[in-house]
């Protein structure tokens, strides 16, 4: 028995040390091969395109470019994938993972031509020491248990993300401009003007209002949705949420080594130019300022002939409650169950929120009128003291949702109208 008792634990010791050598092994087999003297290290800008909404604010990525060791991959920080469970929830609610992918530059390149992009690469000003650290960092980073990351829009995203590994990884400290973009580079082909928001102290809404200005009706859903926090002007960091903003801040930046500055970025190269052209407003009656418009004065027409004909259009305040109720339910799930930043305090949930739903019932059923009436009277004080309120709250107005608050409190204050004339004449 006690020899039994010897030999197990001869097999386990055996076993435990394979195993040792086998995860020694498999690290030093996932370590990547040390770039050469001639390897270089740059950043690549994409310049924003209107084909779908995600690349209306441009891309970043990372690449190694190493003639010697044949090395000349890109690192992006952008890939996610829409097939996997409940992506649409999760993505919704703040939860969307992204990963980090390396790749041929070649096949990068290609992708972002096709789109009419320009590429856009500033090659980094780094030691051998330093581009070896950034390159085994990258490597590390893309490694399958470490490739995924919760993905934040303003604070992690595929821009985000490369900045601090840059600076995580510069022996010395970097000194970004106060006006990104002061200092020019020497270029193989003269540097594009910028195309970032020429604001002093720029908010987060500037910022996301600049990329979507041809796209008026996503402005009006990121109006919609985003709360006042996204109205408090940015740190110069965190406006490298931005691929542009960061492309203009490498520009002007430089390294402090021992008390030595010099410049971050060492030279910059057009790899591709923009042959999409620039996207145009569409004409002013496909906006949702003219679109709303027109929903204020069918409102206002119909509430008139309410009115003259004393007569109600049940259905009028059905359908219109019952739309805003439902927008107000998303604006209520961004608002108090996702995780997105900045959504919260948002005034627009005054006047857009799921209460309206439970109006709807209320003028819907008879026995509910005199719910109705309160609600309405709750509903057009509010709107009224909103309205008021708005002008001393650092929270932007898109001028689109003027007819829509107008169209609610018309019908509120038509109600109570209407009820003050009936009961006038039972009187």
């Amino acid at each position: 028995m006690p020899l039994m008792k010897h030999l197990k634990f001869a097999v386990m010791l055996v076993c435990g040390l394979i195993a040792l050598c086998a995860e020694q092994a498999s690290a030093v087999a996932a370590q990547a091969p040390p770039l050469s003297g001639q390897a270089r290290i740059s950043l690549l800008t994409s310049s924003p395109t209107g084909d779908e909404v995600y690349t209306l604010y441009g891309h970043t990525a990372l690449r190694v470019h190493d003639p010697e060791t044949r090395i000349d991959v890109v690192f992006n920080y952008g890939i996610f994938d829409f097939s996997r469970p409940n992506f649409i929830y999760r993505f919704a609610k703040g939860e969307t993972d992204y990963m980090v992918r390396a790749y041929s530059f070649s096949d990068y390149l290609i992708e972002y031509i096709e789109r009419g992009c320009m590429v856009y690469e500033q090659v980094l000003n780094l030691t051998p020491d330093e581009r070896e650290s950034l390159w085994q960092a990258l490597v590390l980073n893309e490694r399958p248990e470490n490739r995924v990351y919760r993905y934040n829009y303003f604070f992690d995203n595929c821009a985000t993300r490369l900045a601090a590994m840059v600076e995580n990884n510069v022996r010395g400290t970097i000194k970004y401009p106060e006006r990104s973009g002061s200092r020019s580079v020497a270029a193989t082909n003269p540097p594009a003007v910028s195309s970032v928001l020429q604001i002093e102290r720029p908010t987060f809404r500037d910022a996301i209002n600049f990329c979507t200005r041809h796209h008026p009706w996503i402005t009006f859903g990121c109006d919609l949705v985003m709360g006042a926090p996204t109205d408090r002007e940015m740190t110069l960091k965190e406006t490298f949420f931005l691929p542009e903003y960061l492309k203009d801040a490498f520009d002007g930046a430089e390294i402090e080594r021992e008390g030595v500055m010099q410049p971050l970025v060492s030279t910059v190269n057009i790899l591709s130019e923009e042959t999409q052209m620039p996207g145009k407003t569409p004409p002013f009656p496909t906006s949702p300022l003219a679109c709303f418009m027109l929903v204020f004065v069918g409102v206002a027409w119909l509430t008139w002939m309410e009115w003259r004909k004393k007569t109600y259009f049940g259905w009028l305040d059905g359908i219109l409650f019952f739309a805003a109720g439902m927008a107000g339910c998303i604006l209520f799930f961004l608002s108090f169950i996702s995780v997105h930043p900045c959504i919260f305090p948002n005034i627009s949930l005054l006047w857009l929120h799921p209460f309206h739903v439970a109006g709807t019932v209320f003028f819907s059923v008879k026995k509910f009128n005199k719910l109705a009436f309160w609600y309405h009277f709750i509903n057009f004080a509010t709107i009224l003291g909103m309205s008021v309120a708005w002008i001393f709250i650092a929270q932007h107005f898109n001028i689109a949702f003027a007819p829509l608050i107008a169209a609610l409190w018309v019908r509120s204050g038509w109600a109570l109208l209407r009820k003050k004339l009936s009961d006038g004449r039972q009187g």
